[in-house]
């Protein structure tokens, strides 16, 4: 037998308190998402590096956006140093995930990469090296990423790939397209993987751009139709200055659906007018 219950009166005093509670409670939950946000990007910003290696003829620039969920930390990553030979490393990568872990992974692959670049300049080699030592710290994680070694007396670029996506490039003749290099497995997979070595070389007034799969690859697009996005963004702007080219690439990003962080790294070869 179903019983019906007499529907309690509640004063206008019990519904503002309980409106006072759970305003507070929500305001806690607000304040405290907030905190995670700031710290996890605080982190985020402290494990990218601060400026990239400054060259005459060189512009430079790199952009990151980070996951649209989770902890907003992600394990996409560029980097910039100076190599012992008088040579400039850039790299960029993709730690699979965006978490702390991840994070922290990323870390250890650029602090691997920076010093074992200290003392070797082929890139397959600065590759090979430290997808053994990442192997050797056994994390369970694995990172993808392109490593180019830019002479800036010739201008020529050597580059190794590790699993990575596609670069993209373009000159002021008009010419541009995706390069996919034949490269070796991602970091972390398998010790004693090769990585072969591409060269080319690095046009006046030309462009290359690395990227990460966030950039080019999501639910509403396939990377193939990224990558060629961004080839005819690059290729119609390849005139302009380094950080112009780099927010434009990472605004295409935004259009792809991805949840993923993603990161852009563009180098330009750009002489000073008038030598």
């Amino acid at each position: 037998m179903n019983r019906r219950r007499t529907p309690r009166s509640v004063s206008a005093e019990d519904l503002l308190t309980t409106l006072q509670s759970l305003t507070a409670r929500a305001r806690r939950e607000v304040e405290f998402h907030q905190a995670r946000v700031e710290l996890a990007q605080a982190l985020q910003r402290d494990m990218l590096p601060a400026t990239l290696p400054a060259l005459p003829g060189l512009q430079s620039a790199a952009r990151y956006a980070p996951a649209r969920d989770g902890l907003d930390i992600g394990g996409d990553w560029y980097d910039g140093f100076a190599m012992a030979d008088g040579a400039v490393g850039f790299a960029i990568g993709d730690v699979q995930g965006h978490d702390v872990e991840a994070a922290a992974f990323m870390g250890q692959v650029r602090i691997a990469m920076r010093a074992i670049a200290g003392t070797v300049s082929d890139p397959g080699e600065v590759l090979g090296r430290t997808n053994d030592l990442l192997l050797s710290v056994d994390s369970g994680l694995f990172a993808t990423c392109t490593f180019l070694r830019l002479d800036p007396r010739s201008w020529e670029l050597c580059s190794a790939r590790a699993g990575h996506v596609a670069s993209v490039w373009a000159t002021v003749d008009g010419r541009s397209g995706v390069t996919e290099d034949p490269g070796g497995l991602p970091l972390g997979i398998q010790t004693g993987e090769r990585y072969p070595v591409t060269r080319r070389t690095l046009h006046t007034e030309g462009a290359i751009v690395l990227l990460t799969d966030g950039v080019v690859e999501g639910p509403s697009l396939l990377i193939e139709e990224g990558l060629e996005r961004v080839r005819r963004l690059v290729a119609a702007h390849v005139g302009a200055g380094a950080d112009q080219l780099a927010d434009g690439v990472l605004g295409a990003a935004e259009l792809t659906g991805h949840e993923d962080d993603a990161a852009v790294l563009v180098l330009r070869h750009a002489p000073a007018r008038g030598r």
